[in-house]
């Protein structure tokens, strides 16, 4: 069995850290990624890692931000059968405090059917998404954390040809770190070293 190594691993030109498996590799070495995101994929489980900067959503309640986060998301990738299933209240996240402003993090878990890149609705995989909403309010920025993990996989899908189409096989079988546990890793080791890159001072 194949070991998961772990490392720190530097987001954002360095001024973030954070910890998950070496078998997530950075996409950006393949193809133009968007400067507010950082995406890994290991292309093998077609699992894979999001890191994104927003701008601060002050019309949405900290009560729910991730679940709110979650459904646009949905929304945005034309996602069928979206539904939530867990959500975590408001957590304090006194390692993310900034000028003494606390920040806080909700984490909600889905399921839905979205199709990869441009393939329609016919070529719709089962995924289930974890999604943490880092809400630091001292830079007026929402980050989040997204880890998509395919649940049933379309044989019409493009993934197919790479990871076989049906039920995926779990992370266990295949000496992987289940993606919930890669999911809580990378949000547990998050860290800013640069508070500059949100446009803050220090």
């Amino acid at each position: 069995m194949a070991e998961d190594f772990s490392s720190e691993r530097a987001l954002f030109g360095g001024a973030i850290v954070s910890t998950f498996p070496l078998r997530f590799q950075d996409v950006s070495n393949i193809r133009q990624v968007p400067d507010h995101q950082e995406v890994f994929v290991d292309p093998s489980r077609d699992e894979s890692l999001i890191f994104e900067l927003l701008d601060f959503k002050h019309d949405v309640e900290d009560n729910g931000s991730a679940v709110w986060f979650l459904q646009d998301l949905a929304t945005e990738q034309d996602a069928e059968g979206s539904v939530v299933i867990e959500q975590s209240g408001v957590i304090e996240a006194p390692g993310l405090c900034y000028a003494n402003i606390p920040s806080v993090v909700t984490t909600a878990v889905g399921q839905m059917a979205i199709s990869k890149g441009r393939q329609g609705r016919e070529a719709q995989n089962i995924v289930r998404v974890y999604l943490a909403n880092l809400r630091l309010k001292a830079v007026g920025t929402d980050v989040l954390i997204c880890a998509y993990e395919p649940i049933l996989i379309n044989p019409l899908s493009e993934s197919a040809s790479s990871v076989g189409s049906g039920l995926a096989t779990p992370a266990s079988q295949s000496g992987c770190i289940p993606m919930p546990e890669v999911f809580k890793l990378a949000l547990s080791s998050f860290k800013v070293c640069d508070w500059s890159v949100f446009g803050a001072n220090g």
